[in-house]
């Protein structure tokens, strides 16, 4: 077990850089804002749907559905339990202030990931990449699918450079049983794959051969973990000679599989002591500080710090650097697009929050720049604390004294409903009947792009 130095950090970005590393996405990354496992939720429902308590020690973390499936097999019907389960999973995405996992936000922001594999059966992979303007391919491996609907790797994907090659290994969810919800399900998958079956994806599978895996959350049983390295090498793993894998698992030192890697598979880094949601959150850290316009550093100078921008801007950005820095970005990108200079516009890229020598300038900025636009997410608006929340309560309090336009807030998610958002000073602005722009990724649509674009002519009239 080892833990991740810099030089390490160092070549995963490197070979992302060269399209060689491939994340395998697992059910541990599928967390609400509140840290909760999804699954959890989705088999607490189909439980209670059965009228079936749970038992007194819980259900076992990230293995939920899995065991809610076998407590229900006596006494339902085990093909409704699929769509039961597909159910379920949509009701979840359509609840009031539900929000994409944030780990899954943040995968979907690192651009250089052009094959993905998700090993749950969920859209929220898909619609993560969907919101941040990417198109998506899907893989669907699924033994039992009718042939009219198989589908691999296509021959020229590395062309489609704008589009991610997504495969969902154990299938996508659906009303009828055409996706994995249970152990034995899994290992049929898993043995169609072996054998080369009905709709088994080999030319996906062959481009993974070729290619580093980054192995996050996946919670595998221990033969499943094997299985998967196996089935993504060319040869015997003890064979093996130049590939590596990362393995991004909560595992104990004595641990079965950790020995096997050891004497099989040494080229294969177990990272268990950091928790893989936050493994995310430090790769996409790391990830956008190479990319953000103008590069950015990751431990700055806290005397450069500050935004070098005037102190009256034409417009102010504010948005939750955990949460929202990759549609800041496009925003920021987008009022220049527009005609508005870098001179014009407030916007702080650092990933840390601000120090307290710089509070006050910040707010200040807000006091006196001409346009405020707030970056709203149902991820920023989870947040227990954060330095953007008195950003916001500032601007609440100056619009109250405004005879003229001002404040611009601006959704980010897939869809544009800040009702559902329960933070104050959302809330006050929906009261206000103050109208929200429908910005996905940060990209404007186009009735809140001609908002901007006027409010840019307003500027430059009163000049």
């Amino acid at each position: 077990m080892v833990e991740m130095k810099e030089a390490a950090w160092g070549r995963l970005l490197a070979m992302m850089r060269d399209g060689m590393v491939v994340p395998v996405v697992g059910g541990r990354l599928l967390r609400d804002a509140a840290g909760q496992s999804l699954q959890a939720r989705l088999a607490a429902k189909l439980l209670a749907d059965y009228e079936t308590q749970l038992p007194p020690e819980g259900l076992t973390p990230y293995r939920e559905l899995n065991e809610a499936v076998s407590l229900l097999k006596d006494k339902a019907d085990l093909q409704d339990l699929y769509g039961d389960i597909h159910l379920a999973m949509r009701d979840l995405r359509r609840q009031s202030g539900f929000a994409l996992p944030q780990a899954l936000a943040q995968l979907a922001q690192i651009r250089d990931f052009q094959l993905v594999v998700t090993l749950t059966p969920d859209e929220l992979l898909a619609q993560a990449l969907q919101a941040e303007g990417r198109g998506v391919n899907e893989v669907v491996h699924s033994p039992k699918l009718p042939t009219s609907e198989g589908s691999d790797l296509p021959l020229d994907w590395q062309d489609r450079s704008g589009t991610v090659q997504l495969l969902y290994l154990f299938g996508k969810a659906r009303p009828t049983p055409l996706y994995a919800i249970h152990d034995e399900d899994v290992l049929e998958y898993a043995h169609n794959v072996i054998a080369g079956g009905n709709h088994a994806p080999k030319a996906f599978l062959g481009a993974l051969q070729d290619r580093n895996l980054l192995l996050i959350g996946c919670n595998f049983p221990d033969w499943l973990s094997r299985f998967m390295l196996r089935a993504t090498r060319k040869g015997r793993l003890a064979d093996q000679k130049g590939g590596r894998e990362w393995l991004v698992e909560p595992l104990q030192r004595e641990d079965p599989f950790i020995g096997f890697l050891g004497k099989y598979s040494p080229q294969t880094s177990v990272l268990s002591c950091t928790d893989p949601a936050d493994f995310v959150a430090e790769l996409h850290r790391r990830w956008m500080a190479e990319h953000l316009p103008g590069g950015a550093a990751a431990a700055p100078d806290p005397a450069a710090a500050e935004p070098a921008t005037p102190e009256s801007a034409m417009f102010f950005i504010s948005y939750s650097r955990t949460t929202d820095l990759a549609a800041a970005v496009r925003l920021h990108k987008a009022l220049c697009e527009l005609g508005v200079a870098e001179s014009e516009i407030w916007f702080d890229r650092q990933v840390l929050e601000p120090g307290d020598r710089w509070r006050q300038r910040i707010l200040d900025g807000i006091r006196s720049c001409r346009y405020f636009l707030p970056v709203v997410s149902g991820a920023a608006v989870a947040r227990d604390e954060a330095f953007v929340f008195s950003e916001w309560d500032e601007a609440t309090r100056r619009v109250a004294q405004m005879n003229r336009s001002f404040l611009l807030p601006l959704v980010v998610d897939t869809e544009n409903r800040p009702e559902t958002y329960g933070q104050p000073s959302v809330q006050a602005w929906v009261n206000r009947d103050i109208n929200f722009g429908h910005a996905p990724g940060g990209v404007p649509e186009t009735s809140a792009a001609d908002k901007l674009r006027r409010l840019v002519r307003e500027a430059r009239m009163r000049v």
